[in-house]
């Protein structure tokens, strides 16, 4: 049911000759070029991960063999009823979820996988007997046919699943995806070295991440800066990280955890010493291998989807009911700034939002000046040309209110980190590492930041770090707290703008 990996040549050694086979095979990337500080730089948006693990096909195999093994024991006159073949399917899925047995594998086996396939078949048909029991007495499922199911359920499953290991392994070997490995030195080329050497495993190393690296590595594409690693993973279309050591072993290798999750990469690692302990992350049962190396994949928080449906909905929601309440406020400060500061009530700029896609938001202007000078002054605080209106709108932050329509329209969320304009999106991701990494939120009109006084002209590192705590530690109940505490503070007169 399960081929093991093809042998490992001597080609794709982990020594001199096996280094030297990745530096004459490995496909070369574009070298860097320098970011035009006057554009901004969207972030990419992350993409799917090509599902070379084979998730939907295994979750069909269990299915099948569910289905088929309630067949062999439902009819007429049994004491499995044939409707019972989908909800036993479910249930079984649900099971095998549960153990982690769709978890992505460079190297699955159906064997290895025996002792959890057969535990989940036990409890699966255990409860099912239980269940026809309790409705129908008189037909109970004797421990004959009972055990009977178990072992056809077993045997079903192992059949499909190793059926799709095999088709997997050949997939790989046809299409590899590209991978980058991350660690310093001999361990990041022996690795590298046992992914090319074993095309079985599906991926196919263009270059080696090594942040403490100085000089190049031979023929081997060596990436020594964070910048260069960003570019590489998008001109190479990278979708697997591997590292050679916990990526919490020092700060600077950290940091790639974010830019491969940002662009959709599946995180690996291996361990070509034999000894890294990975704390803090879920590791996956039963044990994988890289051609003798111990891996496992590194599990980011998950997307959460449902809740990020729900974040949509509460914002959509909230935002019209708010604009019907503000409606006379917004009124009033649409007639104050006609009659103070003339024609032109609205105030239209772009800005930068998720996955740097530009918007046009909407505030009451405050303040009469060219298209130009908006775009590129940092603030207007203290502006002579301001009249006493747009300075109470600015310090009560009702000039914010027609932002509502933003979150209405889907631009901007209620919360989330600041848009900014396109002019010093640039100029702060040039400057700020973590400053690009703002745009995998949906922008708002109020985040952590502000909350903490991050408004105006303050420092646009910390701003930085507090909506990327943010993001990386999301959750409704935070966004809850967020807008509790703006609504707290919404009519305290500050200085500046946002």
């Amino acid at each position: 049911m399960d081929s093991a990996p093809a042998r490992h040549t001597g080609q794709g050694g982990t020594g001199p000759a096996g280094t030297a086979a990745v530096r004459r095979t490995v496909t070369a990337i574009h070298p860097p070029r320098r970011p035009r500080v006057e554009q901004a730089r969207p972030l990419v948006r992350p993409q799917r991960v090509r599902r070379r693990d084979g998730v939907v096909p295994l979750l069909t195999a269990d299915a099948l063999a569910a289905v088929l093994t309630t067949t062999a024991f439902a009819g007429p006159g049994t004491a499995v009823p044939p409707e019972a073949a989908g909800p036993i399917a479910v249930l079984l899925v649900v099971l095998h979820a549960q153990a982690g047995l769709y978890r992505p594998r460079l190297a699955p086996s159906a064997l290895l996988e025996l002792p959890a396939l057969a535990g989940r078949a036990a409890v699966l048909w255990c409860g099912t007997a239980a269940v026809v029991a309790a409705v129908a007495p008189g037909r109970p499922l004797g421990w004959s046919a009972l055990l009977s199911a178990i072992c056809l359920q077993v045997v079903l499953t192992c059949a499909g699943r190793g059926f799709v290991n095999q088709l997997r392994r050949r997939s790989a070997r046809r299409s590899p995806a590209s991978a980058l490995v991350v660690g310093p030195g001999a361990g990041a080329s022996a690795v590298a070295a046992a992914l090319h050497g074993c095309p079985e495993y599906g991926l196919r190393p263009v270059g080696l991440a090594d942040t403490a690296a100085e000089e190049g590595g031979g023929g081997v594409p060596v990436l020594a800066t964070h910048e260069d690693i960003r570019r590489a993973v998008i001109q190479n279309a990278v979708r697997h990280a591997v590292f050679t050591r916990p990526p919490e072993a020092d700060e600077r290798t950290a940091s790639l955890v974010r830019l491969f999750h940002d662009h959709g990469c599946r995180l690996w690692l291996a361990d070509p010493a034999g000894t890294a302990k990975v704390t803090g992350m879920r590791v996956a049962q039963p044990a994988d291998q890289l051609w003798g190396y111990a891996v496992q994949p590194l599990l980011p928080r998950p997307a959460r989807p449902v809740e990020r449906w729900v974040k949509r909905l509460i914002d959509g929601v909230l935002a019209a009911l708010a604009l019907i309440a503000a409606a006379p406020v917004m009124g009033l400060c649409a007639l104050a700034v006609r009659i103070s500061d003339g024609p032109g009530v609205l105030f239209r700029q772009e800005r930068v939002g998720l996955y740097g896609r530009p918007f046009t938001l909407l505030k009451f202007r405050t303040l009469r000046a060219d298209e130009h000078e908006s775009a590129t002054r940092w603030t207007v605080a203290g502006d002579t040309r301001m009249s006493p209106v747009g300075s109470f709108l600015r310090k009560s932050s009702l000039d914010e209110l027609p932002q509502l329509w933003n979150v209405v329209r889907g631009d901007m969320s209620l919360v989330g980190p600041r848009p900014e304009r396109p002019f010093f999106v640039a100029k702060f991701s040039s400057v700020h590492p973590g400053y690009e990494a703002r745009h995998r939120m949906p922008v708002g009109i109020t985040g952590l930041a502000q909350i903490n006084g991050l408004r105006g002209d303050t420092s646009i590192e910390d701003r930085a770090r507090f909506d990327n705590h943010y993001i990386d530690t999301w959750s409704l109940w935070q966004d809850l707290w967020i807008l509790a505490r703006t609504a707290a503070s919404f009519f305290r007169f500050r200085l500046g703008g946002s």
